[in-house]
């Protein structure tokens, strides 16, 4: 029962987080909306802090997980289509996150402190590695456009009316990201 409560309190966190911002939502809101009292919700969430980090950290473990794999890669074409692919769903996946990441940029890096510095150094070691074996300054360029490509996953909840299809996002952004990192 733990376990449903504890995501439960997540999902209510990035809806709140998503629609009222990080700073603008408290813990008693976010209490109160899932049925508990605010002690209660400090048994699963010590601070306001530490449920950020649980909202945010399957991100950065997929992206981890992705960079790690990657980095034990050859460079090849079908390698970089393998780590663009994975990287892609484990964004599609966190989809939801992108809201809470859109709504209140400032309030959230502010909170996630060494976190946020942890997802800033998997993305730039990605990035590296999306450009290749010592790359020029153009390879070094289309892999941060591959990258801002597939970010796009995210930004599309805010910039786009309907909802997109999960295979429908991984087909256009991947052929785009692709295209991005043509020479």
């Amino acid at each position: 029962m733990d376990g449903d409560t504890r995501e439960t309190i997540r999902e209510v966190a990035i809806d709140l987080f998503s629609t009222r911002g990080f700073d603008q939502t408290s813990l008693r809101e976010i209490a109160e909306r899932v049925g508990l009292t605010k002690a209660s919700l400090y048994y699963h969430y010590p601070s306001k802090q530490a449920l950020l980090t649980a909202i945010v950290s399957p991100l950065l473990d997929g992206w981890r997980a992705v960079t790690d794999e990657a980095e034990g890669m050859a460079h090849t074409p079908d390698n970089v289509r393998h780590v663009l692919t994975t990287l892609l769903d484990v964004m599609v996946v966190n989809r939801p996150l992108a809201s809470v990441l859109l709504r209140d940029p400032a309030g959230v890096v502010a909170a996630a402190g060494p976190l946020w510095q942890d997802m800033i150094d998997v993305a730039t070691r990605l990035t590296n590695w999306v450009a290749g074996p010592e790359p020029t300054v153009a390879q070094r360029l289309r892999a941060i456009a591959a990258m801002e490509v597939l970010r796009a996953a995210y930004s599309s909840i805010t910039y786009l009316r309907e909802e997109v299809a999960d295979a429908e996002m991984r087909e256009v952004l991947l052929d785009s990201a692709l295209g991005a990192l043509r020479r």
